[in-house]
């Protein structure tokens, strides 16, 4: 098998790992609700369920990502977090009792870490002008699992038997179907994921495209570059696999020198820029988490639906998500990403005004109010995909390569945090709404205060890299 191929299926088995954890996290939120009262859950354990699971992600993210920076290797770390997942979601399944229930999401959120060390790969395969278009087809691949998650709960709803001495039904299957789904995949990464090595080990044939810093060798667009581009078009996933070589070849032998050398975390991220993509991360996040928790117990309460009505509604919030991150993917070539943060900022901005006017204290009977709902979660859903894809690739630019492992478990256990308070914020005003709105409002002013400020700084600088290049003047 050549190199190409490899690579081809290394980023094929990426692109299901997204899509699998996209379909776990669908199947499982619309039950959870149901499944905590069953087990005589007080309300307040909604909001630590869904947050066990980033609390560990918190944790994870940066061990596994500062692992990778250190052997430039993922396939052991993702095999390595699978596991948890696969013990997680069997917890989930037996299910004796409120406090099980939230280890299993717990020990679940461990697997998720791994995705700090896929980000730092994708970071260091793609080329800064088109790392956008690539991380949203990655987001894709998760909104696409998000899309089919609930297609398989209303299957998973029937189950009704009992297997040894645990119960399958409607609350208990997702975990027995997660449990499934995870070992499969382990099974498809040990067969179809390889570590692609570092262009310092592959023959010059392999470069046609090469990027150096400082300087740019033509040519810029190859044949094996245009082949590359219309790949991505068709496979409409993650397929960066031709610019590994790209920017493999922007750091001197990796896996021979010590990317952490003369390695500064206060000038890495305590930067202006850095900062507000940190807060950018952050503030949508716990608004997004937030609206997240409200939205299945405000419509059992507003509209009676239960665990079919959920599941058919996060299938349409998934179609219009992954319309929405092509419809970034495509802007991405033609706007700046400050752009596209902006527009996201303000898109998500108006939805919290929408929601605090008439979603707060619905009026005016129930198609009124089924109507008011529909349109405040499509524009909170249509600003998702401008922040996500546009802060995390200007994040990617404006950290060092090195140590993207690193940066990206910082970033993806800032998210962590909010999606740990996203939910406990929420759980705990479900009855007073203008002040959990009121809140959110206040974050997203402030995010955009902020970005106003620093807009000038919130682009890629002239190839600075923090890390290993700083020394040299870079």
């Amino acid at each position: 098998m050549d190199y190409r191929q490899k690579r081809k299926l290394s980023f094929v088995t990426i692109g299901l790992i997204f899509l699998l954890s996209g379909v776990e996290y669908a199947v499982i939120l619309p039950t959870i609700w149901r499944y905590l009262q069953l087990l005589e859950a007080p309300p307040y354990f909604l909001g630590l369920g869904l947050s066990a699971f980033s609390f560990s992600g918190l944790v994870t993210g940066p061990v596994f990502g500062h692992w990778s920076d250190r052997t430039r290797t993922t396939k052991n770390i993702i095999l390595f977090s699978n596991v948890f997942e696969i013990v997680g979601n069997f917890m989930y399944f037996m299910g004796y009792s409120k406090w099980l229930l939230l280890s299993s999401r717990l020990v679940a959120g461990i697997g998720a870490g791994a995705g700090s060390s896929i980000f730092g790969f994708l970071t260091r395969t793609t080329l800064p002008d088109e790392r956008a278009r690539v991380f949203a087809a990655v987001m894709a691949c998760r909104q696409a699992g998000l899309l089919i998650g609930p297609a398989f709960n209303i299957f998973l709803r029937l189950w009704d038997f009992k297997l040894g001495p645990f119960v399958v039904n409607k609350y208990t299957s997702p975990g027995l179907f997660m449990c499934g789904m995870w070992l499969l995949m382990q099974f498809a990464v040990m067969g179809l994921y390889w570590d692609i090595p570092p262009l310092g080990s592959i023959p010059e044939q392999h470069t046609p495209l090469t990027e150096v810093r400082g300087e740019v060798e033509e040519p810029l667009m190859s044949l094996e570059d245009e082949d590359r581009a219309s790949e991505i078009d068709s496979y409409g996933s993650v397929n960066p696999e031709q610019t590994e070589t790209q920017l493999s070849s922007e750091s001197p032998s990796p896996a021979t020198s010590d990317p952490f050398e003369n390695f500064s975390a206060s000038h890495e991220f305590l930067r202006e820029e850095v900062v507000v993509l940190l807060t950018a991360q952050f503030i949508t996040l716990f608004n997004q988490t937030a609206l997240e928790t409200m939205v299945t117990p405000l419509t059992q309460k507003y509209f009676g639906f239960g665990e079919l009505g959920n599941s058919v509604m996060y299938s349409l919030c998934g179609v219009e998500v992954i319309a929405g991150f092509f419809l970034v993917r495509w802007l991405s070539r033609v706007l700046e990403d400050r752009v596209v943060l902006a527009v996201g900022l303000l898109i998500c901005s108006g939805a919290c005004v929408w929601c605090l006017i008439f979603l707060a204290n619905p009026q005016g009977g129930f198609a009124f109010e089924l109507m008011e709902f529909i349109i405040g979660v499509f524009l909170q859903l249509l600003g998702l995909p401008f922040v996500a894809v546009s802060q995390v690739s200007l994040f990617s630019k404006v950290t060092a390569e090195k140590t993207q492992g690193l940066s990206q478990g910082v970033r993806r256990s800032v998210g962590g945090l909010a999606t740990i308070l996203g939910p406990l914020w929420a759980g705990g005003l479900i009855g007073n709404l203008y002040v959990m709105l009121g809140m959110m409002m206040l974050l997203l002013t402030l995010i955009m205060i902020m970005m106003a400020l620093s807009y000038e700084n919130l682009v890629e600088p002239p190839r600075v890299v923090h890390a290993d290049d700083s020394e040299n003047g870079g």
